[in-house]
């Protein structure tokens, strides 16, 4: 099973997504290398892939998938950080986290971001019917 690094990134109650040209939106993350934490994971690909650096990154929990596992990380970032595309990614945007069903993710973020999320969610469909 491989084992990857998956952070979500909080920021005025929106969440960062990326995308990495297969028209898929998906948190930021990756691989973890050989000899190397799940958190200096996170931190390295955060960079990699938004040039975010500095922020701190505290541990929810694993999520299972078929053949990854992502050690799941949460970072609030403060209001004046700016995320720019770098390496694979075309893209960095902000969402509301009940706009993530809406949108064409990878099977993980969008079952990641319910877990987290889900209640408020769920809140938001019943308060709009």
């Amino acid at each position: 099973m491989k084992e990857r690094a998956t952070v979500v990134c909080w920021q005025q109650g929106r969440i960062l997504l990326v995308e990495r040209g297969r028209s898929r939106w998906s948190l930021p993350g990756g691989t973890i290398r050989r000899a190397e934490s799940p958190a200096d994971a996170a931190v390295r690909e955060l960079n990699e892939e938004t040039t975010l650096e500095g922020c701190e990154l505290g541990y929810l929990f694993q999520f299972g998938g078929l053949n990854k596992r992502h050690h799941v990380f949460f970072s609030v970032l403060h209001d004046d950080a700016r995320p720019v595309p770098n390496n694979e990614i075309l893209r960095c945007r902000w969402f509301r986290p009940q706009k993530v069903s809406t949108l064409i993710t990878s099977v993980p973020t969008r079952e990641i971001v319910d877990l987290l999320f889900g209640h408020e969610i769920k809140q938001t469909t019943l308060v709009r019917a």
